[in-house]
């Protein structure tokens, strides 16, 4: 799988330019926003992790996800020395695994020092299957079943309170325990420039409590000796480019912070959530993850020294822009219709469900054509999903060489929500996945088989063929 003469991607900032062949060589201006470890090799293919991608695909077919372990690892890194750069107090990064939750992720962000954010019963489970610590799992979600809070008070993890029920349900259930840790979840009504689907930390929220109630639930949390009250927690969005909205949060938080001691609560730590944007187009200009890292650090160093506390532990709870860059999709190139005058469709094998975000957040990716890196852009066409839907497009007015059946298109930056909201949609079985590193790849989620698809499945005696 190793090329022995790959063409070096250069790392320029946030970009990865590939170096050119020749003067008069153009190469799609899509390949900066290909993973750290991405080549093109003597045979024109494009390498990620020291892995040729049209012999993945051979090996493990298509539509494949592949995920890069040194850019998800560098990620990890910058976020974590950021901290360690910026914060004098004590910091700890928390992966939000709905972007991409599965047992290597998981063991790959532990491994680097980082705890993880889960959302689910399934996530929790997972997570710590993976091995990682309670002490390092936090589990969201603005409505928690009665199992997924058992299973979370009995694994002993940190439990961020979203709402009135979930505080009641709590005090039940922990009546016969040990106290439980618990952050609060708070609507800061900061609002930035996103999806609407996405915008999370408005008042016109279902996450959190809102500001006018922390009166009440301050005094609430404070007379209830099973709930250990840790801190306080809160998130603005998704996908965001602005430091601004998360530099209100921070000053908003501390003031927060301050408030509690009234009720006699000893809070310790301060979760400013996640929501850093990340490059899908050449034309994205998200800030770096140390800018960001800088932003939150310097406003909560501030407010603290004004309203006189002590620095608490600050964490945050990155997703996106730690995972989504380190993944690749590869596609095998079937079926091209043209449309005089209008537009060419070129069709792949894989879609709307494995990469929902196009249809479903109308989400834009860029593409390059894997075994032929070197070749010309000379096409504008619309890449089609297989899917039985007119609006099962994953790229419009994609700039790529001439395609031909059998081409591997490779399609970036799917390493956040793609897999996570994957479906079976069609019936079709989900996208195998592996990771790369160092010319090595490893299988990290079994393709799907149609025996599993019907697995599930329950089919009365009274229907079965025959009776």
């Amino acid at each position: 799988m190793v090329s022995t003469h790959p063409t070096e991607v250069q790392h320029t900032g946030t970009q990865y330019l590939p170096q050119k062949r020749n003067p008069n060589e153009t190469v799609s201006p899509n390949q900066e926003l290909l993973p750290l470890t991405a080549k093109v090799n003597s045979d024109d293919c494009l390498e990620i992790g020291g892995c040729d991608v049209t012999t993945l695909v051979q090996q493990f077919g298509s539509p494949l996800y592949i995920l890069d372990e040194e850019t998800l690892r560098a990620a990890c890194r910058q976020y974590r020395d950021a901290f360690k750069q910026y914060y004098p107090g004590v910091s700890q990064v928390l992966y939000a695994s709905k972007a991409w939750n599965c047992l290597a992720v998981c063991a790959i962000a532990a491994s680097e020092g980082l705890g993880i954010d889960v959302v689910s019963g399934g996530e929790l489970y997972t997570a710590l299957a993976a091995g990682v610590s309670p002490e390092k799992i936090y589990l969201h979600g603005n409505n928690k079943s009665q199992p997924e809070l058992v299973l979370a008070i009995e694994s002993g993890v940190t439990i961020v309170v979203d709402n009135w029920q979930e505080l009641h349900n709590l005090v039940q259930l922990t009546q016969n325990t040990q106290p439980v840790r618990i952050m609060l979840r708070l609507t800061p009504g900061i609002e930035c420039h996103t999806h609407e689907y996405i915008r999370t930390g408005h008042l016109d929220s279902k996450f959190g409590f809102d500001p006018n109630d922390l009166d009440e639930v301050f005094s609430f949390v404070s007379k209830q000796p099973s709930l250990n009250c840790i801190g306080l927690h809160a998130h603005i969005g998704s996908q965001i480019f602005e430091l601004q909205p998360h530099q209100d949060l921070g000053a908003v938080m501390v003031q927060w912070f301050r408030d509690t001691a009234k009720y006699g609560l000893s809070l310790t730590e301060l979760n400013i959530g996640g929501g850093l944007g990340i490059r899908y187009t050449e034309s994205d200009d998200p800030p770096s993850i140390e800018d960001w890292v800088k932003v939150i650090c310097e406003v909560v160093q501030e407010t603290c020294a004004a309203e006189n506390l002590p620095l608490p532990k600050l964490l945050c709870e990155p997703g996106r822009s730690l995972i989504a860059t380190a993944c690749v999709t590869a596609y095998t190139v079937g079926a091209t219709k043209v449309v005089p005058e209008i537009r060419t469709y070129v069709s792949v094998d894989g879609g709307m469900s494995d990469n929902p975000r196009p249809i479903t957040y109308q989400s834009v990716y860029r593409a390059v054509v894997a075994n032929k890196m070197s070749a010309n852009v000379t096409e504008t066409v619309t890449v089609a999903g297989k899917h039985c839907e007119s609006g099962d497009i994953l790229i419009k007015n994609a700039q790529l060489p001439k395609t031909e059946p059998g081409d591997i298109l490779v399609v970036m930056a799917t390493g956040a929500y793609n897999y996570s909201m994957a479906s079976n949609y069609n019936r079709l079985p989900r996208p195998a996945a592996v990771v790369v590193a160092n010319g090595e790849a490893n299988l990290i989620l079994q393709r799907e088989t149609y025996q599993d698809l019907i697995r599930q499945d329950c089919l009365p005696e009274r229907l079965k063929r025959g009776n």
